[in-house]
């Protein structure tokens, strides 16, 4: 039965869009990590009989009718979306569910507040998150969370209905999951990726010592504003400033060209491919290091990225337990990833019961509609890398300001027609009707 799906997701993981184009629309909504997990729900969900479509916009509810009228599904993987600073855009998302007459399915929703759990921290929100569960389960069996904190959370504010189904990210493969270290140790020659949350300030260390120690060390950073200014240097209000956590072009990671970030998961998961080992705070650069086949360990900084950790017993630490003078080999030697691979089956097993449940088909039993999925990936020409611009090889900066030029002329001709449009209608408001006919004869 042919299925049309609208999935909640910034763009389609066939979606081509130029690292300029990337940083002008936001099409990463702030962390790269977000195209992780959508794109691999998409993946999931790709059988044959669907017909998926990302909504590439922010929700609205003015659009429910149209949705209600186009889709048979509305399917929405989320990350931390029970946040404070997500509240301005979870209202507007329920008020769009509470339009929809069409079932609604969420995949991967997770609480954030700090590696203890902190209640009270949550009080501010907890009718916002209230409203917007409700509307779900009026339109759906359950509620699929990231883990034991986002269960408990929801389980105090009176839902029961609630699965614990971890992320889409880690199933990108399916039931399978290989992982063996590549090396019996990690030497001052290895290749070493490092993900860095710019917030949290302790991190600083961490990166000045394995700067140090290892000299093939690459920064992978995930966040917009890291973007830009690779793209086009420091912003204006940031030049001059200098920092040891690599937000500046003065850091040395810059200057010695160390830093490359990626706009599609498919180039991102390809470059890890090539590292010993991969660790730091950010819990999808951890992830994509592991479904690329590289050992990956995470600095569990907040009740987010603790619980997909221990859902998915990926190897960490609790950031604040880690000192100051941690080394990548010591984490390295520690990580066993045993749990992680043999657990994988039957975690694959939770979240293809939970989508089943909900009338979802699974591109994994349907004939060779995942390896057709991986197919189109390998044919779809994605950018490169971006590298910082002072270390871009002038064959790729011309074409970086080829491009700013076509789209500035773009952006011009927009304005200039938005221009000619606002004159028109002034004058039609201004002009007198009689006058108006007398100027057109």
């Amino acid at each position: 039965m042919h299925q049309r799906i609208l999935l909640r997701a910034r763009k389609g993981p066939f979606d081509v869009l130029t690292p300029e184009e990337t940083f002008a629309g936001n099409w990463i909504g702030d962390n790269s990590g977000n195209l992780v997990f959508s794109h691999a729900a998409h993946k999931l969900l790709a059988t044959s009989a669907a017909e998926i479509t990302a909504t590439r916009t922010p929700a609205d509810p003015r659009l429910a009718d149209e949705i209600n009228e186009r889709y048979d599904v509305f399917v929405v993987p989320l990350a931390n979306a029970f946040r404070r600073s997500f509240v301005h855009r979870l209202a507007p998302l329920t008020r769009l569910i509470e339009r929809l007459k069409i079932p609604v399915v969420v995949l991967g929703v997770g609480v954030q507040t700090n590696v203890d759990g902190d209640r009270e921290y949550l009080r501010p929100i907890d009718e916002p998150v209230r409203a917007f569960c409700k509307a779900v389960l009026d339109r759906s069996h359950s509620i699929g969370v990231r883990g034991e904190v986002t269960a408990s959370y929801l389980n105090t504010l009176g839902f029961s209905d609630v699965e614990q189904i971890g992320c889409p990210s880690m199933f990108l493969h399916g039931d399978t999951f290989e992982l063996a270290k590549k090396q019996p140790e990690l030497t001052a020659e290895s290749k070493v990726a490092l993900t860095i949350s710019p917030y949290v300030r302790s991190m600083a260390s961490v990166v000045r010592h394995h700067h140090e120690r290892y000299p093939n060390l690459c920064y992978v950073p995930q966040d917009l504003r890291t973007l830009g200014t690779l793209l086009y240097g420091d912003a204006p209000e940031h030049r001059g400033q200098s920092s040891d956590i690599p937000l500046h072009t003065s850091h040395p990671l810059f200057v010695e060209d160390k830093v490359r970030m990626f706009v599609d998961p498919w180039t991102w998961m390809d470059h890890l491919s090539g590292y010993d080992f991969a660790f730091g705070t950010r819990i999808h650069g951890t992830i994509t290091a592991l479904v690329a086949g590289t050992p990956g360990y995470l600095f569990a900084h907040d009740s987010r990225t603790l619980e997909l950790a221990r859902y998915f017993d990926i190897p960490h630490r609790i950031m604040r337990d880690v000192p100051a003078d941690v080394d990548a080999a010591d984490l390295y030697a520690e990580a066993d990833y045993t749990a992680l691979t043999e657990g994988h089956k039957a975690r694959f097993e939770t979240i293809t019961a939970f989508l089943r449940k909900h009338d979802l088909g699974i591109s994994f039993d349907d004939d060779d509609s995942a390896a057709r999925f991986d197919q189109r990936v390998r044919e779809t020409v994605f950018p490169p890398a971006v590298r910082p611009a002072a270390a871009t090889p002038p064959a790729e900066l011309l074409t970086r300001i080829e491009r700013l030029r076509d789209e500035n002329a773009k952006l011009t001709g927009t304005i200039d027609a938005l221009r000619s449009q606002q004159l028109r209608e002034r004058i039609k408001q201004a002009v007198p009707g009689k006058v108006r006919r007398m100027l057109r004869r």
